[in-house]
């Protein structure tokens, strides 16, 4: 892998008009296997490519974070979901329709062929279509990444590029400061398999789930 951090990682601007430069960067950085920390629509997270185990990994470990906790992933549209998931259930097609973009993380059966530190063993993985435009295009270049949140396990999200700088700074291989987040809860969490569960009500609540759901006759757990 290319080490691209000094000390401390370098700080870049990534804002509707930021230079083209800045998204080929941090595209080149992931597909070399590198992590980045960059906004989403919720608070910032760790960017690794999803279907490279040694990166997955390493995330893992910037964060302090137990490899048998699973870690979700962020897509740019739904033709990314082929590398991750076994099928998609009709629950979650709803969902999907009705949510994304937006903070929703639907969890999928996942494909037998995605590294383990990305599962956990558990047979399933968490995918998020965030909802917004400079993510979704660095997502087209570089595939689907982990987007699990850029602070230590345990500690309070991360809601500035600051706030990733004085805590993993010296850790990941760039940063992109998007601003301050404007999100005030983690995504809403929907597990859809053999049922569908509310596993963490965030800015989508239990009754607007419910409601769509409903429209197909499936009941949310």
């Amino acid at each position: 892998m290319t080490t691209w951090m000094a000390e401390m990682a370098l700080a870049r601007a990534f804002r509707e008009d930021a230079d083209e430069s800045v998204l080929s960067e941090a595209a080149r950085i992931v597909r070399d296997g590198g992590v980045i920390a960059m906004p989403t629509d919720s608070f910032y997270a760790l960017g690794a490519c999803a279907l490279d185990e040694p990166a997955v990994r390493r995330a893992c470990a910037i964060k302090g974070q137990r490899e048998s906790k699973p870690i979700l992933v962020l897509i740019s549209d739904r033709s990314q979901l082929d590398a991750l998931v076994a099928h998609v259930p009709p629950g979650a097609a709803m969902l999907m329709d009705r949510f994304w973009p937006g903070p929703l993380t639907i969890v999928f059966p996942a494909s037998p062929r995605l590294p383990v530190a990305l599962t956990a063993g558990t047979g399933t993985i968490g995918v998020r279509l965030p909802a917004h435009p400079l993510l979704v295009k660095l997502l087209r270049a570089t595939g689907p990444m982990t987007g699990t949140s850029a602070n230590r396990a345990g500690a309070s999200p991360a809601r500035t590029a600051l706030d990733v700088e004085q805590s993993l700074g010296d850790e990941v291989d760039l940063i992109l400061d998007g601003g301050a987040a404007s999100a005030t809860l983690p995504s809403t969490v929907v597990e859809a398999t053999e049922v569908v569960r509310l596993l963490r009500e965030g800015p989508i609540g239990r009754t607007a789930l419910k409601t769509v759901l409903a429209q197909g006759g499936i009941e949310l757990a």
